[in-house]
Parts: structure tokens; C-alpha cells; sequence
């Protein structure tokens, strides 16, 4: 599978009076990879590949993290992100948050590929992930 690494500097704002990231904002992070994965994937943003395939996005459904280290203040983490697994209408999203060499956070996404419910529009419904975006991710 695709995987998509990146750098984030941590700033003064995502930290809790202790000085470490506040574990919500790993989170935010999190989320951020995703979609630069499917940039990775799919040669464009976030706004252009929803626009792209007429879905509404793509929620998250299930998440959960293992914390095996601090970051702080000033620190330059390397997030790498990927697909684990593909589901008709559904995937799994990995996340390893390196600070330096050590593996500092452990983090999986369950997300659904969603659209309009054609039988309400107030309400979304999960729809087959297209055969694009499954090659694009599987490469």
C-alpha cells in the first residue's frame, strides 16, 4: 500500500501546560495525513478529489491511539500514513508518529467513503469506495 510521510513542527498551540502536544491534537494531525495521502494518491487536494468523485467525504467511524512517548514544543515529528485495509465502502488509516528515530505514537482510522443518501438528502450514506481511488492507494 501508498504510504505518505510528512513533517510537522510542533507548536506552542498544540501543547498543554505540561509543555507535551495535549493528545487531542494528534488527532488534528492525524486527520491532516489522511488527506495528504490522498493527495499523495490522487494528485489533487482534499476539496478537488471530493468535488472529483461528488461525495460529501470521508467520516471517521472508529479511532484509536497508542502513546508511547512525548512530544513538545519546538519538536519536528515525521508522520508516516497509509491504507492498512480496504473495505467495499469502508478502509482502515495508519498513522506511526515518529519523534526522532523512536516511535512515539501508534494511531488507526476506520473511515467510510460518503455521499448524499439519495433517499435523504439531510442524511449521508456510504457508497463503494471507486476502483480509482482502490488502485490509487493499493499502489
Amino acid at each position: 500500500m501508498l504510504v505518505n510521510t510528512r513533517s510537522v513542527e510542533i507548536e506552542f498551540g498544540d501543547c498543554d501546560p505540561a509543555g507535551i502536544v495535549y493528545y487531542p491534537n494528534y488527532f488534528r494531525m492525524f486527520d491532516a495525513s489522511t488527506a495528504h495521502l490522498f493527495e499523495a494518491a490522487l494528485g489533487m487536494k482534499k476539496i478537488a478529489w471530493i468535488r472529483h468523485f461528488g461525495i460529501v467525504g470521508i467520516p471517521m467511524v472508529d479511532t484509536g491511539a497508542r502513546f508511547l512517548r512525548p512530544s513538545a514544543f519546538g519538536d519536528v515529528v515525521r508522520i508516516q500514513t497509509s491504507v492498512t485495509e480496504l473495505r467495499r465502502s469502508s478502509f482502515v488509516v495508519g498513522h506511526q508518529l515518529f519523534n526522532g528515530d523512536a516511535l512515539a505514537v501508534e494511531a488507526h482510522e476506520i473511515r467510510v467513503w460518503a455521499g448524499k443518501d439519495p433517499d435523504n438528502p439531510d442524511r449521508i450514506k456510504s457508497q463503494a469506495l471507486p476502483p480509482e481511488v482502490v488502485e490509487a492507494l493499493s499502489r
